[in-house]
């Protein structure tokens, strides 16, 4: 067996929005949330998070959380990179009532993962398009954080 190895590409920082709440639907209760902006920070790249992203939540039934998340990022220098990505959170109900009501939660009680992927017409990051990645999340009452790896 190969074993995966992995190194930080950067961490990042996303301000949210006010949640909008669609509940009942047949997939489980929607929540959708603007990203207002944010940074990010790594070894071989950083910038900002520009606003108008969003996150497409649905809580479903089994109260596993998944996440549908859109958004762009640009370098401090200037270059565009879209980054998509789905997600999952869950966690004991008392953890997760905790994070709903707004409490800082330290993230080792809860799991909190990402996969995201990029795309960019810039040739200094072009390696982006050709990598997979994952992520590790820490949700506060106004930001969610993450630190996200390339999978090598």
């Amino acid at each position: 067996m190969v074993e995966i190895k992995g190194a930080l590409l950067f961490n990042m920082d996303l301000t949210l929005g006010t949640a909008h709440v669609l509940n009942g639907s047949p997939l489980g209760d929607r929540r959708i949330v603007a990203v207002t902006g944010g940074t990010f920070k790594g070894p071989r790249m950083e910038g900002v998070v520009l606003p108008g992203g969003g996150d497409w939540l649905i809580q479903r039934h089994d109260k596993a959380l998944l996440l549908d998340v859109r958004l762009a990022l640009m370098t401090d220098d200037n270059a565009l990179i879209y980054m998509p990505y789905r997600g999952i959170r869950h966690g004991p109900s008392e953890v997760i009532e905790r994070l709903n009501r707004g409490e800082s939660v330290d993230p080792s009680e809860y799991y909190f993962r990402i996969t995201p992927y990029f795309e960019t017409g810039s040739e200094k990051y072009g390696w982006l398009n050709r990598i997979v990645s994952v992520g590790i999340g820490n949700r506060t009452p106004k930001e969610v954080h993450y630190s996200v790896f390339e999978i090598l």
